[in-house]
């Protein structure tokens, strides 16, 4: 029978060591520490484990009374601290929770080099979690100090100073006090430094940088030379972080102020590098990805030239690779879907091979929410390709099924990127809605839009606008009869103005087509009629009542019962006053958006229309009202559309004789 290990190399027989060891002292601090640091480093599990055991107190309280020619043993200590708070954020909490951070802080101070090497080391692993403590740059003393690190030979001191600005460098207040007192110099001059030096600065530089251009502008435009050159020329370093770092760093610059990096040679340079680095197999290549991403985002020159250095082609093969890690996935996903944001040629290379476009489909159930997000993106962006969507290419159960399985995601931003996905899907073409109506995809829709969070709800208002727009009679009533007048009353009535807005989109939408379409909004005793009718009053986003509006000309299109019904919606009851009534349509025609104009003139004139029965009866009341007077100064109005449809009004109101006073 094999004999059981001894007690004191388990972790419990450990810490009774380490319990003794801090009570009594002598050369068994130094062993048991170098035995536990052994334990512990690189492995996440142990870790946890030891700090559970509450190994962390007993190592600060050798530390804090070791007498300060112990070298070795405060060497031991801080190496073992910076242990469990490499990588683990329940390690460097319990660091800081039992009071190693301002004994650390002295070990800096320390004459002996090896000792203030390890201090810093371990100081830079707590600030690289973000439960580190925030550091104060408007105190005085904390910026002396903060300098002071910088100005040290010692590269563990300067990236630990440069790990500090990287942490705690928030708002742009913060970046300006950091320029003004000379930081950026100084990471500018470090930049010469070692590999580890420039990589800390770069990093720190950036984060100063970051979406600030005043700071920008007076510190690092090309008028400052040698800042400029040097960031040019570190994307040509050997060593591939510093490449990404500098490419970073320059697309901060762009970002922040255009202006700065015009030259197409330099943003060729960059997407060329960035590619480059994408072959890197660790963390580079999965930070070049999304660095590539985010630098051709909304800027189709920087995605004509991205598409000209065959960026398309590259990622597709990176795509077909086995076992992609979620984060390069993620970015490959990203930055195709920004190439495919307005260029139609990066989505047909994409739609011509359908390997790629089955690996995008696929990853609509990865594991990873982020990943899952992405593909909607990216399968969202190809699909703005008029050509294919037109054609059903992506109305498949392929496509649809996993589509609708999102909508149940217990990831709120993976349900929104999958509303996003499936609005642009079904938004224009009637014969390939079924598919998603049969599918179950309405159901989900009309329960998300009664989410409590009002981005879902809004995207899936959104969706529901775009599927009921040109659908068939059958795939219409359908979905009315999940949404139901009650539920499109209360969206029609949501806090959220933008959800009032694709709302009413949707309403109008239901009730446009056949004259029997409109009966929807008389369905419930006029229930949603009457709820598009009290937006039109209370509404004070002009987005809202142009939608509205339409909803009524939409209406005003049907028989003489419609009409009449968006009279009385439009004019106050006897018991308003004249000055409402100016405050709806007279406010409407007068209002400096042509839109909202159009929408309230394409109602007055589908109310007037002469052969009507009642449409004599109707333009006296529009007369009574000061509207018909109100066209009459806008013959001349500077949109063409409401001046075309002004004439027509007039001219319509003039079949029934001159109403001029």
């Amino acid at each position: 029978m094999p004999g059981s290990a001894s007690s004191t190399h388990r972790p419990e027989g450990l810490i009774e060591r380490l319990r003794s060891a801090a009570a009594d002292g002598g050369e068994a601090k130094l062993k048991v520490l170098r035995e536990l640091k052994n334990q512990i480093i690189g492995n996440r599990t142990k870790k946890l484990s030891y700090i559970k055991l509450g190994a962390v107190p007993f190592v600060v309280s050798i530390l804090s009374s070791a007498s300060s020619s112990a070298d070795c043993l405060l060497v031991q200590c801080a190496a073992t601290i910076g242990s469990f708070a490499c990588g683990v954020d329940a390690g460097v909490k319990a660091v800081l929770d039992t009071g190693a951070f301002p004994h650390l802080i002295n070990l800096l101070s320390h004459p002996n080099e090896k000792v203030v090497d390890a201090g810093a080391r371990a100081l830079k692993m707590i600030y690289q979690s973000k439960v580190a403590p925030k550091y104060d740059f408007f105190e005085e003393k904390n910026m002396e100090f903060l300098i002071s690190l910088l100005d040290k030979n010692n590269e563990n001191v300067t990236g630990l100073g440069a790990s500090i600005i990287t942490h705690s460098c928030e708002t742009n207040d913060e970046q300006k006090i950091l320029g003004d007192a000379g930081v950026l110099k100084k990471l500018i001059d470090l930049l010469g430094g070692t590999t580890s030096q420039r990589d800390a600065s770069l990093e720190s530089f950036a984060t100063i940088i970051k979406e600030n251009p005043e700071v920008i502008s007076k510190f690092v435009g090309p008028e400052n030379g040698r800042t400029w050159g040097t960031l040019i020329e570190l994307t040509k370093d050997r060593y591939p972080r510093t490449r990404l770092l500098a490419c970073v760093c320059l697309i901060l610059i762009k970002n922040a102020a255009p202006s700065y990096l015009q030259s197409v040679g330099i943003r060729t340079k960059l997407i060329l590098v960035l590619l480059e680095l994408i072959d890197d197999p660790g963390q580079v290549g999965d930070e070049a990805v999304l660095t590539l991403s985010s630098f051709i985002a909304d800027d189709e020159g920087l995605q004509k030239l991205a598409f000209e250095a065959s960026t398309i082609d590259k990622l597709c093969d990176h795509l077909q690779k086995e076992l992609l890690q979620a984060k390069r996935l993620q970015g490959i996903f990203m930055t195709l879907a920004n190439l495919c944001s307005n260029l139609e040629c990066c989505r047909s290379i994409i739609l011509q091979s359908p390997k790629a476009l089955n690996i995008v489909t696929a990853a609509l159930t990865h594991a990873t929410a982020d990943v899952r997000v992405a593909a909607c993106i990216c399968l969202k962006n190809i699909s703005r390709s008029v050509k294919y969507l037109s054609a059903g290419h992506f109305m498949t159960e392929a496509v649809i099924m996993p589509l609708i399985q999102l909508l149940y995601d217990t990831s709120t931003s993976v349900q929104v990127a999958a509303l996003c996905t499936i609005s642009n899907l079904v938004v224009d073409f009637t014969m390939h809605k079924s598919l998603f109506v049969q599918s179950g995809g309405v159901k989900q829709l009309v329960q998300l839009s009664k989410s409590m969070d009002s981005t879902v709800r809004l995207n899936a208002v959104w969706a529901l606008r775009n599927l009921m727009f040109l659908v068939d009679s059958r795939c219409k009533e359908g979905i009315f009869m999940e949404l139901r007048a009650l539920t499109l009353t209360s969206l029609v009535c949501d806090p959220s103005a933008s959800v009032q807005e694709q709302a009413l989109a949707l309403v109008c939408n239901l009730v446009n087509g056949p004259v029997d379409s409109i009966e929807y909004v008389f369905t419930e005793d006029g229930l949603l009629l009457n709820a598009v009718g009290r937006q039109l009053w209370s509404a004070s986003k002009h987005e809202v009542l142009i939608q509205g509006m339409y909803v009524l000309c939409n209406v005003a299109s049907g028989q003489e019962f419609h009409k009449e019904a968006v009279m009385q919606q439009l004019l106050p009851q006897p018991q308003a006053s004249n000055e409402d009534t100016q405050s709806i349509m007279v406010r409407m025609l007068q209002s400096d958006v042509a839109q909202l104009r159009t929408a309230a003139v394409w109602t007055i004139v589908n109310l007037t229309i002469p052969t009507g029965a009642g449409a004599l009866a109707r333009v006296v009341k529009l007369r009574n009202a000061g509207i018909v007077s109100q066209l009459k100064n806008m013959v001349n109005d500077p949109c063409l559309d409401v001046k075309l449809r002004v004439r027509t009004a007039l001219g319509q109101s003039m079949t029934f004789g001159d109403f001029s006073t």
